[in-house]
């Protein structure tokens, strides 16, 4: 149940074209922004990879790594929101920031990535309310219907305390890093016959 149906926070885009923009996010519960520490070092492993990317955000909440990635010039965004009034918001954060390159579902996510898509991402963001065995069902689910291109980057932030023991072996692990009681890891999808590929490179070299 939402605490207050008026916005009653910000959230501050940290670099790119609204560099420093403030835009209103409702207290709801269960939202939990990334902190602009955590989002400046997520964003410090993406620099190479978020311009032109087609980013996917499983529990968009306050819509502040999207936004942050369409700032920094990610060709698409779909965000996926249970919460009606933070939906609401972030569409109406999008026609603030006159953004068109974004879609705001407000839907159960596990619903949406069971069925699956014609188009996939090259970037992906996990960040559900913790406690609620949420990223475990998400990683599941984006690997079993076909939500990743090939070498896609995948952010997952979860309770520090919680051990991730299902990640696909194509989930190939790059980072990880602890803030306080948060945990958060960047991973890059293989397609199977690419990480077959790359083994045998790398045998013959």
């Amino acid at each position: 149940m939402a605490k207050k149906n008026t916005s009653s926070g910000q959230v501050r885009i940290i670099s790119g074209q609204w560099r420093s923009r403030k835009l209103p996010i409702h207290d709801l519960e269960g939202l939990r922004p990334t902190t602009d520490r955590v989002r400046e070092t997520l964003f410090n492993w993406l620099a190479t990879d978020i311009r032109g990317a087609r980013v996917l955000d499983c529990f968009a909440g306050s819509g502040a790594l999207c936004l942050e990635a369409l700032s920094r010039y990610a060709s698409f965004a779909k965000m996926i929101e249970l919460q009606k009034n933070a939906a609401n918001q972030l569409k109406q954060n999008l026609a603030t920031l006159q953004c068109h390159n974004a879609e705001v579902i407000n839907a159960d996510s596990l619903q949406i990535l069971a069925q699956g898509t014609t188009e996939g991402f090259d970037v992906v963001f996990i960040d559900p309310p913790f406690r609620k065995a949420l990223a475990i069902k998400t990683i599941e689910l984006l690997a079993a219907h076909h939500w990743l291109n090939n070498h896609a980057l995948i952010y997952v932030e979860t309770e520090s305390e919680l051990t991730i023991c299902n990640v696909p072996a194509n989930w190939i692990p790059l980072k990880e890093k602890f803030a306080g009681q948060v945990c958060y890891r960047l991973y890059q999808y293989q397609q199977a016959g690419s990480l077959n590929a790359e083994a045998n490179e790398s045998v013959q070299d």
